[in-house]
Formats: structure tokens, C-alpha cells, sequence
């Protein structure tokens, strides 16, 4: 049977229609729980989500962060004033005990490393790796803090399907995860650090996704489709 290019418009625009619907419905009916605590941009995170059809709720109730979906773990902010403020709710010891998909951001995944330089702070010790402060070199045309858009090299994983080596990212932060077993994403500041780190159902990023356009949009839709 043949179409006219009428009937195939309408066809695919069908098509579109209930793959969008889909979409948002997947998205909508997942609980997302973004981990609240004193770190700062934790809000524009939930907003992105809104932006791509999902809802969150920011919490630091640990029987909601227990029953959610999907969990965020994001922030900017100094290693040293959080990981008390998350000592004084028990969550250094419930965090790592989670089983559902994680994903630390920027402060948010210095945390979840072994220590970090920054006010020589013992962390959550989930990826086995340190953070350290950037050193620049004399004469070098590198700034502290690292502030921008990057590229980044991105290993073949779920979180990153669709994300091309290359393809760039926005990151502020003055501290940076050496490069472990544990990376799964690499970009280059003085020297190479990890831009992204995984093990088992904890993932995380050192820059921001909810900041980086349509390559952040869609590294946050695959963390909600994908796991």
C-alpha cells in the first residue's frame, strides 16, 4: 500500500506525539529526591529537571531519600562545612548504603571520594580517589578556579549515550578528583582530572549538567531513562 507524503506526515507526526507523551509520563511518575543540605545551587538542579518533564522533591528526610527513584546529590560549596552538616543527620552513614541510581554534581561528587584538600576533610569514601586543590604553574595560562565551558571524554555508559568526545560542558570548581579506576570521564585543566566518576549505582560529575545546555539535558535525561 502506498501513502501520499499527507498520510506519512500524519503517521510520523503520531508517532512523535506518543513516544513525546511516553516520555513525559516515565519522567513524571519516577520519585527524584534531591539531597538537601548547606550547598549552594541545589535549586537550579530541580529546576532543569521541571525543564525536562521530571519532578523532585529537595529533602534531606532520609526515609524520602530512601523511597525515592532516583537520587541527586549536588552542590557548590566547601567540603568542609558539609560533611558535618551530614554527619549531624547520619547521612555519611546512609548514603553509602543506597541500592537505587545516584548522582553526585560538583561538590557533590568530591563528597562522595575518599578525602579532599579542601579544609583536609575525610569524605564518604565511596569512589576510591582524592581530591586536590589545582596547582597553576608559573607563567601558565590557566586560572583558578577552573570556570567555563570544557570538553570532556566521556567513556561508552549509559549516562553518557548520546554524548560525543569532545563535546563541552560547564564546570566552576577550584578542587579536582584525580583520575581513579573509577573514572569514566576525563577532561583537561593543568593537567587531566576526572570529569565524571561510576561504580556500581553511584554515578557523578564535576560539572554541572544543569548548566550545560542541551549536552547537560541530555546527560540528565539518560540518569532518568537509562538505570
Amino acid at each position: 500500500m502506498l501513502f501520499t507524503p499527507t498520510a506519512l506526515f500524519l503517521i510520523f507526526l503520531c508517532i512523535f506525539v506518543i513516544s513525546l507523551i511516553h516520555y513525559q509520563h516515565q519522567n513524571i511518575s519516577l520519585l527524584i529526591a534531591i539531597i538537601k543540605y548547606n550547598a549552594g545551587n541545589v535549586q537550579s538542579v530541580q529546576y532543569a529537571l521541571e525543564r525536562l518533564g521530571a519532578s523532585a522533591v529537595l529533602t534531606n528526610d532520609w526515609d524520602t531519600i530512601a523511597a525515592a527513584d532516583r537520587v541527586i546529590f549536588p552542590g557548590v560549596g566547601h567540603a568542609g562545612s558539609a560533611m558535618p552538616y551530614l554527619k549531624n543527620l547520619d547521612l555519611h552513614l546512609k548514603i553509602p548504603t543506597l541500592k537505587q541510581p545516584f548522582l553526585g554534581i560538583c561538590l557533590g561528587m568530591q563528597l562522595l571520594c575518599q578525602h579532599s584538600e579542601e579544609g583536609d576533610t575525610p569524605c564518604l569514601g565511596i569512589f576510591d580517589t582524592k581530591v586536590k586543590k589545582f596547582e597553576n604553574q608559573k607563567g601558565s595560562d590557566f586560572k583558578i578556579p577552573h570556570m567555563g565551558w570544557n570538553a570532556i571524554v566521556p567513556e561508552k555508559i549509559p549516562l553518557f549515550e548520546g554524548i560525543q568526545p569532545k563535546d563541552y560542558v560547564y564546570f566552576v570548581h577550584s578542587y579536582y578528583a584525580e583520575i581513579a579506576v573509577e573514572t569514566v570521564a576525563q577532561s583537561h585543566h593543568i593537567l587531566n582530572f576526572s570529569a565524571a566518576l561510576a561504580k556500581d549505582n553511584f554515578m557523578a560529575t564535576q560539572f554541572h549538567p544543569e548548566k550545560s545546555a542541551a549536552i547537560g539535558n541530555r546527560i540528565l535525561q539518560n540518569f532518568i531513562q537509562n538505570y
